[in-house]
């Protein structure tokens, strides 16, 4: 059982905590400074952030900054200028954020996407018919949907990455159908681009760490990502996971061992479990 005055300790430690950063993000503080900050060492104090905040203190710190570039590229600043008022070093580390939590870079994100080019095409899968969306820098959507949808789910897609350039290219996005449901098991899936908050993102990465053929709940996957009271949360991460069966969110499953829910249809999922199963699993001999 937690001790009341040790938890609420705790609190006012990462209350404190995150004061300092928030006024300190554009120095780019370290671990330690931080930890410093509110007397603790270092792994002491990564542990109690990631417990409570669900996030470590780096990743904190990337994201207030990411957030406050944003801010200025809305108030037209140049990227020189953004990338230094926010305290990083050079505009290939602001590239390089942007690209990994907004999957664009710094000038498509002030252009809003503009110029960005998606390719994008509707192709038949062993689950049905599936929308696939890639850039240059890899696969940003895949979805599932009847004929009937088509038009609903690109208009998200459209949604999802205003101001890009949307065009088919069925040689392109058929290889990657290709590439994604009929190679062999063992084959490299293609790189992903994800868009998201940092939660979402991490969630989705520990998503990507869940063998072919196995399952987990969603307490497991709070447990996984070090916030073992943040299930509801988690839900909602892999709820929003816009690149359907690369990021396996029909892995993730009620404690009870019911199926539970699933963005494309439970009976999607149950098909895609036993499919998965069929294929990592060895033939019984009759």
């Amino acid at each position: 059982m937690t001790n009341p005055v040790q938890a609420t300790l705790d609190y006012e430690r990462i209350q404190g905590a995150i004061h300092y950063i928030a006024q300190n993000f554009t120095r780019q503080p370290g671990l330690k400074e931080i930890a410093d900050s509110v007397h603790l060492s270092e792994y002491h104090f990564e542990r109690l952030f990631s417990r409570w905040a669900g996030t470590s203190p780096q990743r904190f710190v990337r994201f207030l900054t990411k957030e406050y570039a944003k801010e200025l590229l809305g108030q037209s600043k140049d990227l020189l200028e953004v990338t230094y008022a926010a305290g990083l070093s050079s505009p290939g580390r602001l590239h390089d954020l942007f690209v990994t939590y907004e999957a664009m870079s710094p000038g498509e994100y002030k252009k809003q996407a503009a110029g960005l080019d998606i390719s994008y095409g509707f192709h038949p899968t062993p689950f049905g018919e599936c929308l696939v969306s890639a850039t240059q820098r890899g696969v940003c959507g895949l979805s599932f949907q009847t004929a009937e949808e088509r038009e609903t789910v690109f208009q998200r897609l459209r949604t999802a990455w205003p101001g890009a350039n949307l065009r088919t290219n069925a040689a392109l996005t058929s290889a990657l159908v290709e590439q994604i449901f009929f190679a062999l098991p063992a084959s490299k899936p293609p790189t992903l681009l994800l868009k998201g908050t940092n939660f979402q993102i991490k969630v989705w990465e520990a998503l990507l760490r869940i063998p072919a053929g196995q399952v987990t709940s969603y307490d497991g996957m709070a447990a996984m990502i070090g916030h073992p009271k943040a299930c509801q949360a988690v839900g909602n991460a892999v709820g929003s996971n816009p690149v359907g069966y690369l990021i396996p969110c029909h892995r993730v499953i009620q404690k009870t061992g019911a199926l539970g829910g699933y963005r494309w249809g439970t009976e999607r999922k149950r098909a895609i479990l036993a499919w998965e199963a069929a294929r990592v699993q060895p033939a019984v001999p009759a």
